[in-house]
């Protein structure tokens, strides 16, 4: 599905969260798109392009979606897919046998146990680096196929340059993909920096509330888009139409969440900077933070996701976990509720990660509530 280019210039990302992927506007139409259950469609005789036949390979359910995703992004081609983890390995799955591909050492782990596998299975080789060292990053892409970037980084918050690095994967010939889940598209656009593929848990904060398990890819290339849609039929890495329909209702709100989320994260990330149970926190809105130069110049706002550090190690970590009673201990993110997590809990997570670093999620409840929650639990431990 391609939008209208006219839209994104002319439209606010606010305003396009709301009126992207609406029907057309007829008299005695639906304001929202339909959700259509139909695994198969009427269809004989030899198919037209653009004909729906079966769900596997196309419905009209994902459209709108797809375009509104796409709008945000300021892409051409916006492309869903059952699992953040489906669209990933989409976008980085053609690097060829004994290849290479350029990853942040601290990302989502389940994307770097996916290079892992490839590792193993293909002789893929996996470069690891630190993302904010560019660099190191230049010096890596040489010779390389894919780089998969994040900014800022799953767990750590590290910020890359971006355009520096985008540039660099280019000018190599290098395809750059970059995980846009933290900051969303109302935080950055990595394709208007110089990515190729955008790719998205919109698991997260894009449907924000919890209940859908969805990925995407978004590009302004149509080969690449084509590539990436032959390869969802063809492993049957499709979402289900109501969690589709499920994500354009919450990508409505975007914006309102994303706007409180990121303000109740910089408050108690400066709060948590002064706390005496607190050794260390991560968050670019702290002017000491060491992505908060470059978050401030590259990106619109700063992201709900802190790091914690409190004092006491692993298990004054996970004494808070237990303590809090408003925050949620759960895995993943960006729904509207505050959750938080230790990361090294997970034998997978990257092993630079510190053993006591507490992921929190900003959610839209009120920050003083929060802030109490979170105060009482480190004063306990």
């Amino acid at each position: 599905m391609t939008h209208d280019r006219n839209r994104p210039s002319s439209l606010s990302p606010a305003t396009l969260a709301v009126s992207a992927g609406r029907p057309p506007r007829r008299q005695g139409g639906p304001v929202n798109p339909p959700v259509v259950f139909s695994s198969t469609y009427v269809n004989q005789g030899v198919s037209a392009p653009g004909e729906l036949l079966y769900t596997r390979m196309d419905t009209e359910t994902w459209h709108p979606f797809e375009e509104a995703l796409a709008a945000l992004e300021g892409g051409e081609h916006g492309v869903v897919f059952g699992s953040g983890m489906a669209a990933v390995v989409a976008a980085v799955g053609h690097v060829p046998a004994g290849g290479a591909v350029v990853v942040p050492r601290h990302a989502y782990q389940v994307s770097l146990g996916y290079l892992d596998d490839l590792a193993k299975r293909q002789g893929v080789e996996v470069r690891r680096v630190d993302v904010a060292d560019t660099a190191q990053v230049v010096a890596a892409l040489d010779g390389a196929h894919v780089l998969l970037a994040e900014s800022p980084t799953n767990p750590m918050l590290e910020v890359a340059d971006l355009p520096a690095i985008l540039a660099a994967a280019r000018e190599r010939g290098v395809r750059s993909v970059v995980d846009n889940t933290f900051a969303t598209p109302l935080g950055q656009q990595p394709l208007a920096l110089g990515a190729d593929v955008v790719v998205h848990s919109v698991t997260k904060y894009l449907a924000g509330h919890s209940d859908v398990v969805l990925g995407a890819v978004v590009t302004d290339d149509p080969q690449l888009a084509a590539d990436v849609r032959a390869y969802r039929t063809m492993h049957g890495a499709i979402p289900g139409p109501m969690e589709v329909w499920l994500a354009l209702r919450g990508l409505r709100t975007l914006h309102l969440r994303v706007e409180r989320a990121n303000a109740n994260a910089a408050e108690l990330a400066r709060r948590l900077a002064e706390h005496p149970a607190v050794a260390e926190v991560r968050h670019p809105s702290l002017p000491a933070d060491p992505g908060h130069e470059r978050a401030a110049r590259l990106m619109h706002g700063f992201g709900a996701i802190l790091g914690v550090r409190p004092h006491g190690g692993a298990a004054a970590a996970d004494a808070v976990v237990a303590a809090v009673r408003l925050w949620v201990p759960a895995t993943s993110l960006g729904g509207v509720e505050s959750t938080l997590e230790r990361r090294r809990r997970f034998a997978t997570e990257s092993v630079t990660v510190p053993e006591d670093l507490l992921r929190l999620s900003a959610g839209v409840e009120d920050v003083e509530d929060l802030w109490a929650d979170l105060d009482q639990a480190l004063r306990a431990v």
